[in-house]
């Protein structure tokens, strides 16, 4: 067996931002195994990396699914918010925020041979130059019977969360 190391630069990248660097999105889930029972609530927080307000035109926060495989997939928003110009200005990016929602009863996360449901929360922003960033915290929405059999979700806390 022969072990294969990566080749790496010579010399250190710099660790200092540029200014056209664009900020970093996060997306955190309130459970750190991923997985949420139907009908029960979502909980998760976003925030904006080092940004000003004049580089932001719009933002987006999601719940959503889409199927990926054989076809064309599909996309459904569960739960949307938007911040245009005039609701930025009161948002204070960097600062973490939440996301609160009901999930529904279905469809519960797939992972077949031909197709797959895949759930997820979404944050894009908007910036003013045009470009759009994008990031997205996948998650599993589970049955109340899957959730029951899983020994990961033993740790499910009194809220249902």
């Amino acid at each position: 067996m022969a072990i294969v190391l990566p080749k790496l630069p010579r010399f250190r990248t710099s660790t200092r931002t540029f200014p056209n660097t664009p900020p970093a999105l996060t997306v955190e889930l309130c459970r750190a195994d991923g997985k949420y029972v139907a009908g029960k609530p979502l909980r998760a927080s976003w925030r904006v990396g080092e940004t000003t307000i004049d580089e932001v035109v719009g933002l987006e926060a999601s719940v959503l699914w889409y199927t990926e495989g054989k076809g064309e997939g599909d996309l459904h928003i569960h739960h949307f918010t938007r911040w245009n110009d005039m609701h930025l200005q009161d948002l204070d990016l960097t600062a973490a925020h939440e996301i609160d929602c009901v999930l529904p009863h279905s469809p519960v996360s797939y992972a077949g041979t031909l197709i797959r449901i895949c759930w997820c929360v979404r944050v894009r922003l908007f910036r003013s130059e045009g470009r759009t960033l994008v990031t997205q915290q996948p998650f599993y929405l589970v049955g109340e019977l899957d959730a029951a059999e899983s020994p990961l979700y033993a740790s499910t806390t009194n809220d249902g969360t």
